[in-house]
C-alpha cells in the first residue's frame, strides 16, 4: 500500500512537473509572439469616468518611444477588447511600426465596462443635462481623458468594422477637436431597411437566429444553433418553421433587441431613431467610410452611409473604398480572390498600404500628402482598382434594362399587348441561398453559383446575347417589376447574374490559389448582386400593405451597389424568384404578422405571374458606365 501511495506522489508531482513545463512553453511561445511588441509596447487598463459618472473600462497600448508624441487610433467595441490583463491583444502592425497609442473600449454595460448596454444606442439628439450621455458623447470624454492622460500629439481617430463601425460612425457626431479623421468599415448603420437584422423590412432567419442569443447571452438562451442544426441550415430550419418557433427555443422574457424585434414589425420610430444616419450631419472630422462588394451583413451600411455623409455634411473630408470582399475581409492578407472568383491581385494589402494607412497618417501624424482620390473603388469582372472623386461615377448613365417574353434581356421596351412568365412559390420547399449543404452561413455565397436556381421551376431567368462590348455597372441597381400574385403578400428576389463563356477557365495561378481550384467555371453563373424584397412595404416601410390578389401592381426597390464589369463573350442575367431560405425567413404568402404565425398560417403555395408588356413592362435601371 505504501508503495502504491508512492507511485500516486510520484505520478501527481510529474504531472504538476508536466503542466508547469507546459505552462513555460506556452508562456514562451507567447512571450516570442509578443517580444517585439513588448520591447516598443507597454499596456496599461483603466476605467475612464464618463460625464455621468459611468465608468467605461479601457485597453492601452502606449510606445515606449517618447521621443516624439504619437497619435491616438481607438476602436470601441461590444464585443470585449479582451484579452484582459498583462497578455498583449494587439499583432505587429502597421501602426505599431509607426508608434501609434492603440485604445480598446468595451462600450456601456459590456463586459468590464459599467452601466447599461443599449442595443445600437440612438443618438440623443435633445440633451437636456450635461449628464446626458449616447455613444458621442462616450467617445468624448473618452478622447478628453486619453489626451490628459497619454504622451500624445494632440489627434485622435477611431475605427472599427461591423458593429463597431456603427461606434465610429456615432464617435465622428461627436465633433471633438482633436478628433481629426473616422473609418466606419462595414458599419451596422439601418437595421431594419438594409443590414443584418433585416433585408428590405425582411427578417433575417438564418443570421439574426444565431447572432443575437449569443450577443445577448447573459439574457437570452445560448446554444440555440446547436439545437437547430442537426444536418444543414435549409433542411434544419425548414423543420424548425418559423420565427415563433425559434422565439420558443430562444426563451427570452426580457428587453433584449431579440424580443423588441417581434414588437417592431414595420419601420416605426425604434427604428427609426437607430438609424446611424441620424448622425451624420456636420461632421468635422475626415471620414474614410469602407466596404466590402460581397458583405452579406452589411454592404448596405458601407454605401448609405457615405452617401448619407455626402448629402448631409457636404463640408466633410469624404473618403469611399469599397473592394472584393467579404465583412471584414480587407483585414486579410493577400486576398485574391475567394470562393470560385479570382481577383488577379491582392486587394486587402494595396487597400491597408495604399488607402486606409495614408488616411489616417496625412490627418493623424500630419505627414505624406492628403489622398489623391476621395472614391477608391474594386471592379469585379475586369478585376481593377477605379479612382474618382465621387460615387456614384458621373459618367454614369442609368439605363432600363427590359425581360421579355421569350427570356431575353434588352434595352427596347415590350412591345406585347399580354405577356407574362408564371411560377408557383412554394413554402414547403422555398429556394435555398446556395446550391450546397451548408451547416452554417457561408461567406462564398454571395457571388456563388447560381446554376442550382437556373434549373429551379420556381426561379425565372432572362438574358442578354452573347456581349460583344464591356459592359460596366457602376452605382445602385433600380428594380421596376409589375407583378400579380393569387394571394396578399409575397416577396421578391431579384438577381443581377454574370454568365460566363462556356469555354472559360482560369491560368494554373488562380486554380492554385483558389481553395476550389477545379471547380467547372465553363458557363459559371456569378452572383453579381441580389437582394430580397417583402412585397408589403411597396408603399413605404411603415405603411405595410396587402396585395390585392390576381391584380397587376407595381413593386419597386433598389439592390445596392455594384461595381462590375461583364466581359465580351459574357452574358447578363436577371432571375427572379420568391424565397432566399433561410438567409430570409419565409413571406407566409399572407399579409399577417411573421412574427406570430405559425406555418399552419401559410398559403403554402401561390401562383405569381412577372409582367412583361406594353402597360406593365418590368425592368431593371442598370447603373450603366459609358
Amino acid at each position: 500500500m505504501k508503495h502504491v501511495k508512492c507511485m500516486l506522489l510520484a505520478g501527481l508531482l510529474c504531472g504538476l512537473f508536466g503542466m508547469k513545463l507546459y505552462a513555460q512553453q506556452e508562456t514562451s511561445k507567447i512571450d516570442s509572439a509578443e517580444l517585439k511588441l513588448r520591447q516598443n509596447y507597454t499596456k496599461r487598463e483603466v476605467m475612464i469616468p464618463m460625464r455621468d459618472g459611468v465608468k467605461l473600462f479601457t485597453s492601452i497600448y502606449e510606445p515606449k518611444d517618447q521621443s516624439e508624441k504619437h497619435p491616438i487610433l481607438m476602436m470601441r467595441t461590444p464585443y470585449s477588447c479582451e484579452p484582459y490583463g498583462d497578455k498583449f491583444g494587439i499583432k505587429e502592425n502597421i501602426y505599431t511600426q509607426n508608434r501609434y497609442i492603440l485604445v480598446y473600449q468595451d462600450i456601456r454595460g459590456r463586459h468590464k465596462s459599467e452601466g447599461e448596454f443599449v442595443q445600437v444606442r440612438p443618438l440623443n439628439k435633445n440633451k437636456k443635462s450635461k449628464k446626458d450621455i449616447d455613444e458621442a458623447t462616450d467617445t468624448y470624454d473618452t478622447i478628453e481623458w486619453l489626451l490628459k492622460h497619454t504622451y500624445n500629439n494632440g489627434n485622435a481617430g477611431t475605427w472599427g468594422i461591423s458593429y463597431d463601425g456603427f461606434q465610429a460612425t456615432m464617435t465622428a457626431s461627436s465633433n471633438h477637436p482633436a478628433l481629426k479623421a473616422v473609418s466606419p468599415q462595414g458599419p451596422v448603420t439601418d437595421w431594419f431597411r438594409g443590414d443584418d437584422r433585416h433585408h428590405n423590412g425582411a427578417f433575417t432567419f438564418l443570421q439574426t437566429t444565431n447572432f443575437l442569443p449569443w450577443l445577448e447571452g447573459r439574457h437570452a438562451g445560448k446554444g440555440v444553433m446547436k439545437e437547430i442544426v442537426k444536418n444543414d441550415v435549409y433542411t434544419d430550419f425548414l423543420r424548425l418553421g418559423t420565427f415563433k418557433d425559434a422565439d420558443a427555443l430562444v426563451q427570452d422574457t426580457t428587453e433584449t433587441l431579440w424580443n423588441l424585434i417581434k414588437k417592431h414589425p414595420n419601420f416605426d420610430a425604434f427604428w427609426q431613431e437607430r438609424d446611424a444616419r441620424q448622425s451624420c450631419y456636420n461632421l468635422k472630422p475626415a471620414m474614410l467610410v469602407v466596404g466590402g462588394l460581397f458583405d452579406s451583413e452589411d454592404c448596405y451600411g458601407a454605401w448609405n452611409t457615405y452617401k448619407a455623409i455626402k448629402e448631409q455634411s457636404p463640408e466633410t473630408e469624404l473618403y469611399l473604398a469599397f473592394g472584393p470582399w467579404w465583412h471584414g475581409a480587407w483585414t486579410r492578407p493577400g486576398f485574391e480572390g475567394f470562393g470560385n472568383i479570382y481577383f488577379g491581385k491582392s486587394t486587402s494589402k494595396f487597400y491597408r498600404e495604399e488607402i486606409e494607412y495614408p488616411f489616417f497618417r496625412y490627418y493623424l501624424e500630419g505627414k505624406g500628402e492628403k489622398p489623391k482620390h476621395h472614391v477608391s473603388v474594386f471592379h469585379t469582372g475586369k478585376n481593377e482598382w477605379v479612382f474618382a472623386e465621387e460615387w456614384p461615377l458621373p459618367e454614369m448613365q442609368p439605363t432600363p434594362y427590359y425581360i421579355h417574353g421569350d427570356g431575353s434581356v434588352s434595352t427596347e421596351a415590350p412591345e406585347e399587348k399580354e405577356s407574362f412568365t408564371e411560377y408557383v412559390s412554394d413554402m414547403s420547399k422555398p429556394v435555398p441561398y446556395t446550391g450546397n449543404p451548408t451547416r452554417s452561413r457561408t461567406l462564398e455565397y454571395m457571388l456563388d453559383d447560381q446554376r442550382f436556381a437556373t434549373a429551379r421551376p420556381d426561379v425565372i431567368s432572362f438574358m442578354t446575347p452573347v456581349l460583344t462590348d464591356t459592359l460596366t455597372l457602376a452605382g445602385p441597381i433600380e428594380v421596376e417589376l409589375q407583378t400579380a400574385i393569387s394571394s396578399t403578400d409575397a416577396d421578391f428576389m431579384v438577381k443581377v447574374i454574370d454568365v460566363f463563356p462556356e469555354n472559360f477557365q482560369y491560368p494554373k495561378e488562380a486554380t492554385d490559389y483558389l481553395k476550389n481550384g477545379r471547380y467547372p467555371m465553363s458557363g459559371y453563373e456569378m452572383l453579381v448582386r441580389g437582394e430580397l424584397f417583402r412585397g408589403r412595404f411597396r408603399t413605404g416601410f411603415d405603411n405595410p400593405q396587402p396585395f390585392e390578389p390576381n391584380q397587376i401592381t407595381p413593386v419597386h426597390y433598389t439592390l445596392y451597389d455594384v461595381a462590375h464589369t461583364f466581359l465580351p463573350g459574357h452574358r447578363l442575367m436577371i432571375q427572379i424568384q420568391s424565397s432566399w431560405f433561410p438567409i430570409i425567413d419565409r413571406n407566409p404568402q399572407r399579409f399577417i404578422d411573421t412574427y406570430h404565425c405559425s406555418v399552419e398560417d401559410f398559403v403554402m403555395k401561390q401562383n405569381i405571374r412577372i409582367y412583361h408588356q406594353q402597360n406593365a413592362a418590368t425592368r431593371l435601371i442598370l447603373p450603366v458606365v459609358k
